[in-house]
């Protein structure tokens, strides 16, 4: 059978080229258009299509917002993003929707119709210059060191340890975080207690041979 793609473009060149292109390749059938996400919406519901294939920057919903809706009502949809946008915030977030595909407009011909083929099985695909995106900011996140930390004590008791270590006081601490000064008292007596110190500079020593309190870390 061959895979239904609906194409979601607000430029109607634009679709128009698109569809002529995916028109050449074999097993795969345009059954729509729509040139917004609203639109998208509508004509889900009427071709059924396996593939949408569209792009971010639309009036009124845009593809992100168009890509959850498309895939609370079908979640068995493949949504593939063909855009001009290639920013990690627009890439991140299109992924975060639940698309299953970023291809820049510009792309090849034969990169397209493969980008297609591969959603519609099941599949994840990028483009070239996405790809490498994405491997430079996992690999970038790899390289970070963890942050530092101290058996038994909670995130928000790490966060305030590292400023006592910076020598604040609490009221200092309480503006810092937007917190009352008793909760921030409250917040130290519990982590001199699990450290087993008697006082702050007690505390400070523990938390710099732990590496907080230097910059960065808290």
């Amino acid at each position: 059978m061959s895979v239904r793609v609906l194409i979601v473009d607000d430029h109607a060149h634009f679709r128009a080229g698109l569809r002529a292109l995916l028109a050449t390749a074999d097993g795969i059938e345009v059954c729509g258009e729509a040139a917004s996400g609203e639109e998208a919406l509508t004509a889900l519901a009427r071709h059924q299509p396996d593939v949408v294939l569209l792009d971010l920057a639309m009036p009124g919903m845009g593809g992100i917002a168009a890509t959850r809706r498309i895939l609370e009502a079908s979640p068995h949809v493949r949504v593939l993003v063909l855009s001009m946008a290639d920013d990690d915030d627009s890439v991140f977030a299109a992924l975060r929707a639940g698309a299953r595909g970023y291809v820049l407009k510009g792309a090849r011909r034969v990169e397209i119709i493969r980008a297609v083929r591969v959603v519609a099985d099941g599949e994840a695909i990028f483009g070239p210059a996405i790809a490498t995106r994405l491997m430079g900011y996992f690999a970038a996140v790899d390289r970070e060191p963890p942050a530092p930390t101290i058996p038994g004590l909670t995130q928000r008791e790490h966060e305030i340890l590292g400023f006592v270590a910076q020598h604040l006081t609490n009221p200092q601490i309480a503006q810092r975080l937007g917190l009352s000064q008793k909760t921030v008292r409250n917040h130290v007596s519990n982590i001199f207690a699990k450290l087993q110190v008697a006082d702050r500079a007690h505390a400070i020593d523990v938390a710099r041979e732990a590496g907080l309190g230097r910059p960065g870390t808290g």
